[in-house]
């Protein structure tokens, strides 16, 4: 899990279930930062659960590159979930959209990776694709912009 959350460029994850809580945080300028914690149980009798280890700090990855602002006529198409963004169905496929195409509302423009499921990621609205700002074959993150439409 922590390899994924290295190749991925995400600069926070957090998950918490009834046995653990875990908290990754990171600054594109300095190492990554993981920490651990049991949750605190008040109805259980003895002595308090032993606290988990801390997990060994993950070498910082890459920052990811920051997304471009677009101007008021230009909306953009967002990332719904995180993984690895691709423009097509395969290798050898045709990108489902290109710059200047015209897509409409529920229209498949890429592909995102997520967990080994390869989700078809729809057009929220129609419109007249200006800009891919997301290069093929890269971890995106939620609500990360990846195509400006007008």
């Amino acid at each position: 899990m922590l390899d994924f959350i290295a190749k991925s460029g995400l600069n926070k994850v957090n998950i918490e279930t009834e046995e653990f809580k875990i908290s990754v945080q990171r600054d594109p300028n300095t190492k990554q930062v993981v920490s651990m914690s049991a949750p605190a149980h008040s109805h259980a009798p003895g002595p308090a659960a032993a606290a988990h280890a801390p997990a060994p700090a993950l070498a910082a990855a890459p920052a990811a590159a920051p997304a471009e602002a677009s101007s008021s006529s230009h909306k953009s198409l967002k990332a719904p979930m995180i993984g690895t963004f691709y423009r097509s169905s395969g290798p050898d496929a045709p990108a489902f959209v290109q710059v200047g195409d015209m897509v409409e509302k529920g229209q498949v423009i890429c592909i995102i990776e997520a967990m080994k499921l390869f989700n078809e990621i729809e057009a929220e609205e129609s419109g007249r694709i200006v800009k891919a700002l997301v290069e093929n074959a890269t971890p995106v993150e939620y609500d990360q912009p990846l195509f400006l439409i007008e």
